[in-house]
């Protein structure tokens, strides 16, 4: 029995280590895959991609979702630049910036460097103050330059926001030696999975265009978006985000969802679009996780209302 037992053991341990990851033989530099309007620049040492479009006051941020990119706020860059100067950027792990798989201080994958980079990159571009307008996850890098920055906040514009921490008591698994082995193996299959992610991301998913596929998968042409997606699911989060967010009493938010999210799932948004003081709530008909993707015409117009009445406050 104890042999059984031993063995078992053994199996567990060494066996995942084993079991053979190949390196990714068809990635390119993130920068081949730039496009025309594409443009870069180093934030706290990472070599960040970014858009900018427009000119004066207000300026926005535009803050992507997990497995999003700029490429997500296409359909309303344009809108937001005829407001103001416009900014879209790829956080670490994601789009066409740097994935770095070494570092010194805190890792870029984190909560607390995803807020530092979004205000150096403020900083870079010489943006006083701006509109955070955060798509899904995004939202926690919006929320947290609030917590942290207010002075960097004119208003939010939290669309279908992702703030939970799901599964986080894994999280010593998710460092063990075996599962850091095998975590850039697993997270591949978004290759194949995404699209289907995609599809339920979207209220009438017969609306997306092969473009739209095609815009999704470009990242996953980067040297090592594998690993770098793995470190970005085993990065720390704050998971006492939800608590503070009385904290934002004093600014202006914005709470978009789709009628139809199915990725966080409309009553959750609503309830926590109530928990904010001061809120205000837009609920989009016919529309799911992505409205600025999926609804830009009624998401704009929420937004532009909004920006309004912000305007209007003494």
């Amino acid at each position: 029995m104890v042999v059984v037992l031993v063995g078992l053991l053994v199996a567990v341990l060494v066996g995942p280590l084993l079991v053979d990851v190949p390196p990714l033989t068809d990635t390119v530099d993130p920068v081949t895959l730039a496009d025309a309007d594409s443009r870069f620049v180093e934030v706290n040492g990472v070599h960040v991609h970014y858009k900018e479009a427009g000119r004066g006051e207000p300026a926005f941020v535009l803050l992507h979702g997990f497995g999003a990119s700029v490429f997500s706020w296409r359909e309303v860059m344009s809108d937001f630049s005829s407001i103001g100067r416009t900014v879209a950027y790829d956080r670490p792990a994601f789009g066409l910036t740097e994935r770095p798989l070494q570092w010194t201080g805190a890792n870029p994958y984190g909560d607390g460097a995803q807020v530092a980079m979004a205000i150096g990159l403020l900083d870079a571009l010489q943006i006083d103050r701006a509109v955070w307008v955060a798509n899904s996850a995004g939202a926690r890098v919006s929320i947290g330059v609030a917590l942290q920055h207010p002075e960097r906040v004119i208003a939010m514009v939290l669309v279908d926001p992702a703030l939970a921490v799901p599964g986080r008591w894994l999280q010593p698994l998710l460092h063990t030696p075996q599962l850091e082995h095998l975590g850039p193996r697993e997270v591949r299959s978004i290759a194949v999975r995404g699209d289907a992610a995609i599809r339920r991301a979207w209220h009438d998913p017969t609306l997306i265009t092969p473009e739209v596929y095609a815009g999704y998968h470009k990242p996953l042409q980067a040297h090592d978006w594998d690993k770098a997606l793995w470190e970005y699911a085993t990065a720390d989060r704050d998971t006492t985000l939800e608590k503070k967010l009385a904290q934002l009493a004093s600014i202006p938010t914005l709470v978009v969802t789709g009628a139809d999210d199915r990725i966080v799932p409309t009553r959750m948004t609503v309830d926590l679009a109530r928990r904010i003081a001061g809120d205000r709530l837009s609920v989009l008909p016919d529309c799911g996780h992505v409205p600025q993707e999926e609804c830009p015409e009624p998401f704009m117009h929420a937004v532009r209302e909004f920006l309004a009445q912000v305007e209007s406050q003494p």
